[in-house]
């Protein structure tokens, strides 16, 4: 029988970064191939990398979200070849641009099923004062301690 932490996956990470200028979408997009950009919909420029296989939104602020990547590595990668390439379309990018991570989503096996909407029901109180009385725990790791005992 597996445990739950053996069946911990990432399935998506979030990064970002900034180049601290102003972009030229329009432009960006002209030159830059296999881009999407319709302002109609998104106000952000949708750039795939391929390896690592990952998606940068490049939005005109020079705020720049890695997202789909599986690991803090993928989203490093990925948003170094989006810095390579703007910088070899004489767009100034820092050499090694501050990268946050935003966002880590995971998926675990309990190995049975939840009724979720009356385990919220049930446990709203405790869940809000065990995360009360441990704030030393992350809410996540409160919420899923909630669930496993």
């Amino acid at each position: 029988m597996t445990t739950p932490t053996e069946t911990i996956t990432i399935e998506n990470v979030v990064g970002s970064t900034g180049i601290d200028q102003e972009l030229d979408l329009e432009q960006l997009g002209e030159d830059l191939t296999g881009v999407k950009y319709d302002p109609e919909q998104f106000p952000g420029l949708v750039y795939r990398t391929q390896n690592p296989n990952a998606t940068a939104l490049i939005f005109r602020s020079g705020k720049i979200v890695c997202t789909g990547a599986n690991s803090e590595e993928e989203v490093r990668e990925s948003l170094s070849i989006v810095s390579e390439t703007l910088r070899e379309l004489g767009i100034e990018v820092t050499e090694t641009p501050t990268i946050e991570i935003q966002n880590i989503v995971a998926s675990v096996d309990f190995g049975t099923r939840f009724n979720l909407n009356a385990t919220a029901m049930s446990e709203s109180d405790s869940i809000l004062s065990t995360t009360e009385s441990n704030s030393s725990d992350s809410p996540t790791k409160t919420l899923l301690n909630s669930f496993v005992s």
